[in-house]
């Protein structure tokens, strides 16, 4: 059966099209002359059919089918009517549509662009078994329900589809480091942790008195837009707890794609500036970090020198008066200025060894604001050298270390987006299933993004922009013996970035 899609500018009339002569009919108010009245007769619509990029997304890079690999299908294969990696692509690309709740699979189960997209052979549903499903093609939130549930349930009789998570973590940081451009000589991993709110009574819940809420404590690990790590944890620990793990894994893998002489270098926030994690950095060859670090006494005390830079910089005079008045740190000035500091700094308990310091003593509008990162970077080194924003202490602080706002929105984009914190079955496990789930969906995005509309102007939208814009496009479904054909909007308005992105999945897949 082959698919064909068409931009629809003729109406072809199809057993689909023919009026139910019962179908009741809204009346709305005139248009000039014209009557306008409204009634349910269009057939089978699609508010998705932009949505097919992503089916042929999907064939080519091979994640839900690599996904299914990772679970275990205990099921009677003579009575099964879902194939798991047909729920799986339900559950996934759902989420990547925009539908977050499988509550939504009982009306998107009849979409038959839906079924086409999920690799579904019977689109309309007609050859399921039991008389009160048919129309049907797809699973209903039960069926999903009970594949999320597996990862908690371990009772064959009931959830017999059980998920190996060792396996899904392998698949995500395999698929993700595959991801990484080829040709790459240094690759950047951000670490970061955030709050998941929790929504009920459920396992691993506890407070957290900074997030001032019941929450979980997810870590993530990007590579540009691209998510290698993503764990759900309660939210009773350390925000780096696990983080060294993870960062063993990931090393390793991007190890055995990339080769030894790749740098690496790690960037977080003072969240993860510990000892321990900090050490084996440094034991690694070409592995570096870049980390934030908490300000204490000490480390203000340091930076003094430089805040008397830096309101010299905003009024002289003002700073020579307060120097001839023997005032011990530099006065309150007006305006906004900064100074960057190269220190040495050695905490009195918690490090083994001293390290770099680099010092921001910033004056904002008349405002002392000192900040701190710690780097085993040391200037001048080689392979540093065609990097700018290594350079020097400045650099590395404006424009490398700052540049990790641009994970923190791509923890937005998962979070918002891909509902990633729709975690709200009752077991900690299967919510982390879910989180796997949002997980694969933007990394199924991100990678459209990054094959299919690259040179377009789409080439750096958000995961929601590219939904609403590209995928949510009006669509009739007419389907026969020998071909679906999809009709899309005449009016849509990305038909050339529709265009170009099929020919570049095309070729992606060929």
């Amino acid at each position: 059966m082959s698919l064909i899609i068409k931009a629809k500018t003729t109406h072809m009339h199809t057993t689909q099209d023919t009026t139910d002569c019962n179908q009741p009919t809204f009346a709305f108010q005139a248009l000039g002359s014209r009557r306008v009245e409204v009634d349910f007769s269009g057939g089978h619509l699609s508010s998705d059919g932009g949505a097919l990029l992503l089916r042929e997304a999907d064939r080519s890079l091979r994640l839900c089918s690599q996904l299914a690999d990772c679970f275990t299908d205990f099921r009677d294969q003579d009575f099964v009517e879902h194939d798991l990696d047909v729920l799986l692509r339900q559950r996934i690309l759902g989420l990547a549509l925009g539908y977050e709740d499988i509550n939504d699979h009982e009306r998107l189960r009849l979409d038959p662009l839906m079924a086409a997209m999920c690799g579904r052979a019977d689109l309309l549903g007609l050859e399921r078994t039991m008389a009160h499903d048919k129309g049907k093609p797809l699973a209903g939130k039960s069926t999903l329900n009970r594949l999320e549930l597996g990862a908690q349930e371990t009772n064959l009789r009931t959830k017999k589809i059980q998920a190996h998570p060792e396996k899904i973590e392998a698949l995500l940081l395999e698929r993700g480091v595959s991801a990484i451009p080829r040709k790459s000589d240094l690759i950047v991993l951000d670490f970061d942790a955030t709050d998941d709110p929790i929504h009920g009574n459920q396992e691993g819940a506890f407070y957290h008195g900074y997030y001032r809420d019941y929450c979980y404590l997810p870590l993530y690990c990007f590579c540009g837009d691209i998510p290698l790590w993503a764990q759900l944890r309660t939210s009773d620990r350390d925000g780096a707890d696990g983080s060294l793990d993870a960062l063993k894994k990931i090393v390793a893998a991007i190890r055995k794609r990339f080769g030894k002489h790749v740098n690496i270098i790690i960037r977080g926030d003072s969240g993860f500036c510990r000892d321990e994690f900090m050490t084996w950095i440094e034991a690694e060859p070409n592995v570096h970090y870049v980390l934030g670090l908490a300000r204490n006494a000490r480390l203000e005390k340091m930076l003094i020198p430089a805040f008397w830079q830096t309101a010299q910089k905003l009024d002289a005079d003002l700073v020579l008066s307060a120097k001839a008045a023997g005032a011990e740190e530099a006065p309150e000035v007006e305006g906004t200025e900064r100074t960057f500091a190269e220190l040495r700094y050695q905490t009195l308990k918690s490090w083994t060894s001293e390290r770099r310091v680099i010092g921001k003593a910033e004056i904002t509008n008349g405002k002392k604001n000192p900040r701190f990162i710690v780097t085993d970077i040391e200037p001048g080194a080689d392979w540093i050298a065609d990097c700018a924003a290594l350079a020097d202490g400045q650099s590395l602080y404006e424009k490398f270390y700052c540049a990790r706002g641009n994970m923190e929105n791509r923890i937005k984009e998962q979070q918002l987006d891909m509902f990633a914190d729709r975690t709200s079955t009752a077991y900690l496990s299967s919510n982390q299933l879910r989180l796997w789930f949002s997980t694969f969906a933007y990394l199924l995005m991100s990678q459209l993004r990054s094959i299919a509309l690259a040179g377009t102007r789409m080439a750096k939208a958000t995961v929601g922009t590219i939904r609403l814009h590209l995928m949510k496009v009006a669509a009739q479904v007419t389907v026969s013996v020998r071909r679906v054909y999809v009709r899309l909007s005449s009016a849509f308005p990305a038909q050339e970035i529709f265009a170009q992105a099929h020919v570049k999945l095309r070729e992606a897949s060929s």
